[in-house]
């Protein structure tokens, strides 16, 4: 899983660091911008970020993996692909921004049920506001939140929101290790 990691690092490098005057969904301004999804939905990081989350939800007890939609998709659809190929079997979940006030009513779609351990899942964390909410779902509808996992941590505050909240935290990569001259 080494070579996976690596891989997917010089990927984030080359293709998701960019740089010029950005707000960030927080409010804040940054002069570099993460932008992800560049990787997460190409199809080689795709597979690679649905490896590496896999490894690193090995051991955590979780039985499906969230986020709220947007950011979070990518990543819920390659991991529960993938632990389906591999025997860990991982449902994925979509949590919407706000409950659907047609048809069934849904905030969390997919193969929900309540009691659900489930592993919450984004792509980028500044202030750590969006899977806060998707836990604040998962809970309110029935489920256990068994940790918070981020594919960048951009350390501005979201690891502390979020162990402050009381969920246990973890990135796969930082900003800090993106943006290093190589």
């Amino acid at each position: 899983m080494a070579h996976d990691r690596s891989r997917l690092l010089a990927l984030l490098r080359q293709r998701a660091v960019l740089h010029g005057d950005f707000v960030l969904s927080s409010g804040q301004r940054s002069g570099v911008y993460l932008d992800a999804r560049l990787v997460t939905l190409s199809a080689a990081g795709s597979v690679l970020v649905g490896r590496v989350f896999l490894d690193a939800l090995r051991g955590s007890g979780a039985e499906a993996v969230a986020g709220l939609t947007l950011g979070a998709d990518p990543i819920v659809v390659a991991v529960a692909l993938l632990s389906g190929l591999d025997g860990f079997a991982l449902d994925g979940l979509i949590v919407r921004k706000e409950r659907k006030e047609h048809g069934a009513g849904r905030r969390i779609e997919g193969p929900w049920r309540p009691g659900l351990r489930v592993a919450v899942v984004d792509d980028t964390l500044t202030t750590g506001g969006s899977s806060l909410s998707a836990a604040r779902a998962v809970e309110e509808e029935g489920g256990q939140v068994c940790g918070v996992y981020t594919l960048i941590d951009r350390e501005q505050g979201a690891r502390q929101a979020i162990e402050g909240a009381g969920y246990d935290f973890h990135a796969i990569f930082t900003a800090a290790e993106l943006t290093q001259t190589v």
